[in-house]
């Protein structure tokens, strides 16, 4: 998920190993990162909303392996010739590292902070766990610290649990930085070896089909990511002239019809694969969806190109990481204002047949208006953190590898 701007991190133009060239922007999978990033909002917040209650958001934490395919294919376009040196290795680690982990440290900064305030106000302590404890102990924080959480080290989701994935996709980093400098043009045989083992491994060894994290979480971020590589590695060039070709309009009624189709396919895909093992084939959906998008040929394409869609990409990697700590306060709040004035804003509900603490134990209608403050709050809060957290290490740490 961390990549939010799509090749900011690319200086010039240039042939990579494999004949792309690296610079080329594709703004609709910028914008397309930004939606899947509030879809995994929305499933993680419980409501009764028809919305919340929907099969759709319900499956919706498969977007997640939306951002790891588009990772493969950003990295591999980007680094597939940049990696011929140790040098080179240093300065991808260091700069994958300033992308990821300033956000990071930050937002388990603020759940350390909020379990410290448990501590000293009672009032907080509602009915969870003593601060501290469960999900929030000492031992997972170290693991987070050290960017562990979705290597296997733990049993459990922990702290701000959806940055398992950032884990995961750090030490996919790491490997593929290694199989590239190790293997050069062949390195795609590597990618097609993990891409062809690792939905067999979650076959055979998952027992939540794909929604695995602190557990086989690297697996599956291996598996997106080395299909979105290998689509670099073979496809980027001819996307890049394809886009060209189209740039005047031709087809343009065509490719609406396919981005329209493809959009329907995937809310159905969604929707069915989310309770079962259909849910592995998640990758290679979104594999498909990325091609067709990257071309960026249709009336759909054009409207995610609009400044709206490109800023909620750019903000794609805050969404993520900053929503769940909204949600948390946000129940807070609710649990709060519910035991002074028994409004049913928060309370014990149903979420897709588990229960829950959550919105609109009232009124499905408050659930619905809960949503929709939600997601306001977490753009907002999220333009605060891109603009001064994100933006500014990224720098920092560009300017720090240029002297490595």
């Amino acid at each position: 998920m961390a990549e939010t701007a799509l090749l900011n991190l690319v200086p010039a133009p240039a042939a990579t190993r494999v004949g792309t060239t690296v610079g080329e922007r594709f703004l609709v999978l910028d914008s397309w990162r930004g939606i899947c990033a509030l879809l995994v909002a929305l499933f993680h917040f419980p409501t009764t909303s028809a919305i919340s209650q929907s099969a759709f958001v319900g499956g919706s934490y498969l977007f997640v392996d939306f951002f790891f395919v588009l990772s493969g294919f950003v990295i591999a376009s980007a680094y597939g010739s940049r990696l011929d040196e140790q040098d080179d290795l240093a300065r991808f680690a260091l700069v994958r590292f300033g992308r990821i982990y300033p956000l990071h440290i930050l937002m388990l900064a603020a759940f350390a902070g909020f379990e410290a305030l448990r501590l000293v106000l009672p009032a907080l302590h509602g009915t969870g766990p003593t601060p501290f404890t469960g999900g929030f102990d000492l031992k997972s924080l170290v693991a987070n610290l050290f960017l562990l959480q979705g290597m296997g080290v733990e049993d459990h989701l922990s702290w701000n649990a959806p940055s398992w994935s950032i884990s995961a996709e750090f030490f996919t980093y790491l490997l593929f930085a290694a199989v590239v400098f190790i293997a050069g043009q062949r390195a795609w045989i590597w990618f097609v070896a993990a891409a062809a083992t690792a939905p067999l491994f979650l076959l055979a060894a998952s027992t939540r089909h794909m929604d695995v994290s602190f557990d086989f979480g690297f697996i599956r971020c291996l598996y997106g990511f080395s299909l979105g590589a290998l689509l670099a590695w073979f496809q980027h060039d001819s996307i890049a002239e394809a886009r060209q070709a189209l740039s005047g309009g031709a087809g343009r009624l065509a490719w609406t019809l396919a981005e329209l189709a493809m959009i329907v396919g995937i809310a159905l895909f969604v929707s069915v694969a989310g309770t079962n093992d259909a849910g592995i084939a998640a990758p290679v959906v979104f594999a498909l969806a990325l091609y067709l998008f990257a071309h960026e040929g249709g009336l759909i394409s054009a409207l995610l190109r609009s400044r709206p869609m490109l800023l909620l990409g750019s903000l794609s990697y805050s969404i993520y990481m900053v929503h769940i700590f909204v949600q948390a306060r946000m129940i807070n709040l609710g649990g709060l204002i519910e035991r002074k004035l028994g409004l049913g804003i928060v309370g014990d509900v149903m979420l897709r047949g588990d229960h829950a603490s959550g919105f609109g134990a009232g009124s499905p209608w408050i659930g619905f208006a809960a949503l929709i403050a939600m997601l306001i709050v977490v753009i907002v809060a999220s333009w605060f953190t891109w603009r001064f957290v994100e933006m500014p290490a990224l720098a920092w740490f560009r300017r720090l590898s240029k002297k490595v």
